[in-house]
Parts: C-alpha cells; sequence; structure tokens
C-alpha cells in the first residue's frame, strides 16, 4: 500500500549550523526516507542479501548501503570503544589475492567493536589510535594468533596487557608436525607392507580420543605396532593437547618444559620446529591455561561473517563488508514492522 506523505519542509537558520531545512520527526536529515522506512531497510539487510531488499524495498543497491549506515550510527551505541578491558582480534580474508580486514572483538559483551582494513601491524594500530591512549591503558588482555605484525603492534602499544595465544593455533602447530611426519614416512616406505599399514590413517591420527570410533582406534593401534616414529609423532600431539587441557599455571609449565624437551629428542624435524615456536611464545600459551580464554568467539564471529559474504555473494571493497558486520555483529536488535504506519512509508 502507497502511503504518500506531504510536507513542505522549511529553511531555517540555525545558530549552530547555518541556514538549513527544519528537522523533522519522521525522518533523519538530508534522507529521503523515513525513520521506519530505514529501519526495516535495516533489518532486511540483517537477515538476507542486498538484491533481495533492492527488489522488495524499490530501492537502489547502493541506497541500501547508505541507510544501513544512517541506522548503525543513530541505533548502535555511541561508542562502542567505551569499556573495553579484554579482546579478541583476528583478521579475515574476504576477496581473493589476500584481501584482508582486521577484526576486533570484546570478550564480555560477545561483540564486534572495530573493524579495519589489512592485516597489518598498522591496521591494528589504527584501532589503538580510535582508542585512545588512557582507554588503550585499560585494556587487560588481548587473545591472538601468532601473526607476528599484531603481535608487534600489542607489545608496542600496550606494554601491560597480558597476550593469549589462540589454542586453536598452538594446536595447529602440532597437527601439521603430525601429518609431515606422516607422509614422509609414506615416501620412505613406499611399496612396502609397513606402508600400507599406515595408509588411510591421516584423519584416525588427527582426531581426539573421544571422536574416534571403532575403525580409528584399530588404525591407530596398528600405527602403534608398526611404525614407531608416526606413533610417536601421535603421542607428541595428545600430550601437548593435554598440557593445554590443565587448569594449573605452574604444573602447565613444568609439563610444557618436559614436552619441549621430548620434541627436541624425537628425532621428528616437524616437531623439532614446531617446538621452537612453541619455546618462543610459551608465556602467551600458558597464558591460554591460566585464562582459559582463546580466539574461539572471534573464529565463531568470523563464521558469521562468511555467512554474509557467501549470500551476498562477495564484496568489490572493504567498506561495504564493514558496513554490514557493523550491523549484524555489534549486537544492534532490529524488529520488523509487523503492522506498517503512515509514517513507514518513503
Amino acid at each position: 500500500m502507497k502511503v504518500w506523505l506531504r510536507y513542505a519542509i522549511r529553511r531555517v537558520d540555525c545558530e549552530t549550523c547555518g541556514v538549513t531545512t527544519e528537522l523533522v520527526p519522521w525522518a533523519a536529515h538530508a534522507t529521503g526516507f523515513t525513520t521506519l522506512f530505514e529501519e526495516q531497510v535495516a533489518y532486511l539487510a540483517q537477515r538476507t542479501d542486498k538484491t533481495t531488499v533492492c527488489s522488495m524495498m524499490g530501492i537502489a543497491w547502493d541506497t541500501v548501503g547508505r541507510i544501513v549506515g544512517r541506522v548503525v550510527a543513530r541505533l548502535g551505541p555511541a561508542d562502542r570503544l567505551d569499556g573495553l578491558r579484554r579482546i579478541a582480534v583476528d583478521e579475515l580474508s574476504y576477496r581473493r589475492h589476500h584481501e584482508y580486514v582486521t577484526i576486533v572483538t570484546d570478550h564480555d559483551t560477545g561483540h564486534v567493536v572495530w573493524i579495519g582494513e589489512g592485516k597489518s601491524a598498522e591496521a591494528l594500530d589504527a584501532f589503538f589510535d580510535a582508542l585512545g591512549p588512557e582507554r588503550a591503558a585499560a585494556i587487560e588482555l588481548v587473545t591472538i594468533d601468532m601473526s607476528a605484525a599484531y603481535i608487534e603492534a600489542v607489545k608496542r602499544r600496550i606494554p601491560k596487557a597480558k597476550i593469549v595465544f589462540d589454542r586453536f593455533h598452538v594446536q595447529r602447530l602440532v597437527h601439521d608436525a603430525l601429518d609431515e611426519v606422516r607422509r614422509a614416512q609414506v615416501r620412505e616406505l613406499a611399496g612396502t607392507p609397513e606402508a600400507k599399514a599406515i595408509k588411510g590413517t591421516r584423519f584416525s591420527l588427527q582426531k581426539n580420543p573421544w571422536n574416534m570410533t571403532r575403525l580409528d582406534t584399530e588404525k591407530v593401534a596398528t600405527v602403534q605396532q608398526t611404525n614407531r616414529p608416526l606413533y610417536r609423532a601421535y603421542l607428541l600431539k595428545e600430550t601437548l593437547a593435554a598440557i593445554l587441557d590443565g587448569r594449573q599455571v605452574n604444573v602447565a609449565r613444568s609439563k610444557l618444559s618436559e614436552w619441549l624437551g621430548w620434541a627436541a629428542r624425537s628425532k621428528l624435524a616437524p616437531f623439532k620446529k614446531a617446538a621452537k615456536t612453541i619455546r618462543k611464545y610459551a608465556e602467551g600459551i600458558l597464558a591460554y591455561v591460566a585464562t582459559g580464554l582463546s580466539n574461539g568467539r572471534s573464529e565463531g564471529m568470523n563464521g558469521k561473517v562468511r555467512t554474509i559474504t557467501r549470500r551476498s555473494y562477495g564484496f568489490h571493497s572493504a567498506s561495504s563488508l564493514i558496513g554490514l558486520i557493523m550491523l549484524c555483529c555489534t549486537g544492534l536488535v532490529l524488529t520488523p514492522l509487523r503492522r506498517v504506519p503512515a509514517l513507514a512509508g518513503r
């Protein structure tokens, strides 16, 4: 149902703004749409792709983006960066050729608070610049992966904050090392019965014990009997996971030191390399044991962002992606207009 609202907007002489048009209660300044119409567009943009929004609401693609920006600015918090204490920092690839955005998430609220282009130290510096020195000094903890750029920026800008390295990335080091050992054994034993015995064991060796099927257990038992280097690599992987499962930092520190020595003496080159990296970042890894915090919240948010990217069929610019992330991932709650009043029209 079309609703035509006819009103002659008057020009006024404001002491602050100068000569401008008057502010009306049903629309924002300098926009051709009512407030309720814009909120309905933003609600639809939270839940479906822009093309559907355009066809339903009869507006252009670029108009949807501008409306989303106005709604986020109008209904979102005045300052998302206020009161930050514990944050998660992660990067997200939104397009081929390694185009990234850096996403900062608040651990306490679970909401995205800042997004910037790139994944360099300069990208994170832009966040700290927006935060300001006083609020930056109030940050107590940062969870990150082992990105050298992020580590450098955090240590330089908030040196007193505790750095916690994401458990997933730590365990990924040893999972990759285990797979390297498996592939090396397959090449070395090619054409022998021992090679046949370890064929098809890749996923069984990578699984957690509680996720193993009976067949997985039998495959691991076969590896134990036929290939000692590969089974040693499997034990190294499982032992590190058990250390990270602990909650007593002093015990974990002692066990991790023993594990590093075992990995260095294991005669397995991939694990020697992984051990060097883990030794370098040992304090941040042990901080995970003390706090129990990881980048899991941030990784979950990245999954939501990837859903937004897929339903939009990709983005040509970071600014378009950032606008939709701020609409969908910052805790902004919009409700549909169940009964559309007269002022909801254009």
